[in-house]
């Protein structure tokens, strides 16, 4: 699990309690009498377990009444000295209260429990059992020294109440404990103004959210995006402030990209023996996942309507986002295939999205020639600009056409009757790519190059990682200086208007293409344009005419 580093001040509103499983002697716990597999049934948050605790607990209502939602310093003791909170705590916890419901977090003594549960051992083995999973806690000592442990966020059914916890370590046998908050008191605020447990729920979502921005699926996925937007929508204005993590921020879950409702994820069955793949690297902007990858998958709908027409990622840290946040599931590559298999589809043709033949295609051949004995036929289709060619010089019909349809776009959507008229205001347009560090580099100096055999003189092509150098901002910025334009249009040029366009283009950050231009004190305007490649419909159509390609050249009809 990746962990930020502002978790470690988790620390803060934490409840440390003692090892009790896996070992001789664990005192008053009552060892359930077989050892269990439990520990592999999938989470579900604090919340979803309530309902599981020890019908013997007593009726909580009168106590959840009686505190106001907040955050608490309790008191939080067990029926065994080798399940106790741990010395740095001084026997407190923090309780949080939430729409009546009450949680308290425990981080433990090290990271050989693997498992809670919120009731009985012997519930806790049966078949479908909601156990809970652990977060990755820092705690702090007297002498200074911290240390990593595992916590758990388990539900309370009533305050001042002995109830029952089931806890589980390395070697799978349950033990039984009863466990009791008690004494709350609302938590102080620190000197900065902000509560320690403010920061410290912040940091836990933090946490939530740098463990699914990660490039693998497990069978824990889907219950930990889950948790993590219910953790989110636990927090109140103030706490989704200060969310701040290696990748956390709060624009995960705050930003408004657009409505998910338009998009459609395309995951359906029962598609009969035709599919048509379309594969894109993805995007959490909503809308632009709409207007521009789902334009080009309804433009290949209605071109070829007796193909089923179906959506892969490949990008994971994008399908756990728009998951997370929007509640939409999008296949990645290994789920779209086992799809295709299982949906009896003998003939896959696969388009992707993708601009040129570079990492993402290399890695798309990989995958798919792992299932290439699952179907009768497949076939990959080329990415948008074409081949690559051998060297910067080299230019095709693709990127000729591309070249032609962007500016065509750009100079439309800036007011300009055409680009000579553009150029004679003195305006450049800057088509902004990802770049990379792949052998296809090569091409954004091909577009170059194209753009330049066109004619085009006031079209300029940059990368956000300046791969290859010349593409650079800096290098961009030196290029339309010396050619004496004193206006500036930046425009992606990616397939999707998502995270770079946004923020890496058009963002306010003072490392943000405008702002690098703005700041350059060269120009007298820098306007950008948020569009993608995909929603242009003559864009749209290139990949039309490559699937055409890719179909015929297997001799299946369209």
């Amino acid at each position: 699990m990746k962990i930020s580093k502002g978790f470690s001040r988790l620390m803060a509103f934490t409840v440390i309690a003692g090892m009790a499983v896996g070992m001789n002697g664990c005192g008053g716990a009552t060892a359930s009498g077989s050892s269990s597999a439990a520990v592999s049934v999938p989470a579900s948050s604090a919340d979803s377990t309530a309902a599981s605790v020890s019908s013997e607990a007593p009726d909580s209502t009168e106590s959840k009444a009686a505190l106001d939602d907040g955050t608490y310093s309790v008191d939080f003791t067990t029926d065994n000295e080798m399940f106790h909170v741990n010395e740095a705590e001084n026997g407190k916890g923090t309780l949080t209260v939430k729409d009546g419901e009450m949680t308290v977090h425990v981080s433990l003594a090290s990271e050989k429990i693997l498992n809670l549960f919120a009731g009985t051992a012997a519930d806790a083995q049966k078949a479908g059992a909601a156990l809970l999973q652990p977060t990755k806690d820092t705690v702090k000592y007297s002498d200074g020294t911290t240390e990593e442990v595992y916590g758990f966020d388990i539900p309370v059914p009533a305050v001042d109440e002995e109830f029952d916890v089931a806890i589980v370590g390395t070697k799978g046998k349950w033990y039984d404990h009863k466990v009791k908050v008690s004494n709350p008191a609302p938590a102080e605020s620190s000197a900065s103004g902000n509560s320690d447990s403010d920061q410290a729920a912040a940091d836990k979502v933090a946490a939530m959210i740098d463990a699914i921005y990660v490039q693998e699926r497990t069978d824990q996925t889907d219950t930990q995006c889950a948790e993590a937007k219910k953790a989110w929508d636990a927090l109140t204005d103030e706490q989704k402030a200060l969310v701040s993590g290696e990748n956390a921020s709060p624009e995960y879950f705050g930003r408004d990209t657009g409505d998910a409702s338009k998009d459609d994820p395309l995951n359906g069955d029962s598609i009969g023996e035709n599919e048509l793949m379309v594969v894109s690297f993805g995007t959490s902007f909503n809308g632009s996942r709409a207007a521009d990858i789902g334009g080009i998958e309804k433009a290949l709908q209605t071109a070829y309507p007796n193909w089923s027409v179906r959506r892969a990622f490949t990008a994971q840290t994008i399908i756990n986002h728009i998951q997370a946040r929007d509640g939409e599931k999008i296949d990645n590559m290994d789920q779209a295939l086992d799809r295709a298999v299982s949906n009896g589809v003998k003939n896959l043709v696969i388009q992707p999205t993708h601009l040129m033949h570079g990492a993402e295609y290399d890695e798309l051949k990989t995958a798919v020639e792992q299932y290439k004995d699952k179907f009768t036929t497949v076939v990959i289709s080329e990415p948008l600009l074409g081949e690559v060619g051998e060297d910067s010089s080299a230019v095709n019909d693709d990127k000729k056409n591309v070249a032609t349809d962007i500016s065509a776009s750009a100079v439309r959507q800036a007011g300009y009757d055409s680009l000579d008229a553009a150029a004679a205001d003195g305006t450049a347009f800057v088509f902004m790519g990802h770049g990379t560090s792949h052998a296809a580099a090569v091409t954004y100096d091909q577009m170059q190059s194209q753009v330049n055999e066109l004619n085009y003189k006031n079209i300029f092509i940059g990368t956000v990682e300046g791969k290859p150098a010349d593409t650079a901002c800096t290098a961009v910025i030196d290029k339309v200086k010396a050619a004496g334009y004193k206006k500036v249009i930046l425009r992606p040029l990616m397939v999707v208007a998502g995270d770079h366009a946004n923020n890496d283009m058009a963002g306010d950050d003072a490392d943000s293409w405008k702002s690098q231009f703005t700041a350059a004190g060269c120009f007298s305007s820098v306007d950008a344009q948020i569009a993608g490649l995909g929603e242009i419909p003559e864009i749209q159509q290139i990949y039309v005419a490559h699937t055409k390609a890719a179909i015929g050249s297997v001799n299946l009809g369209a």
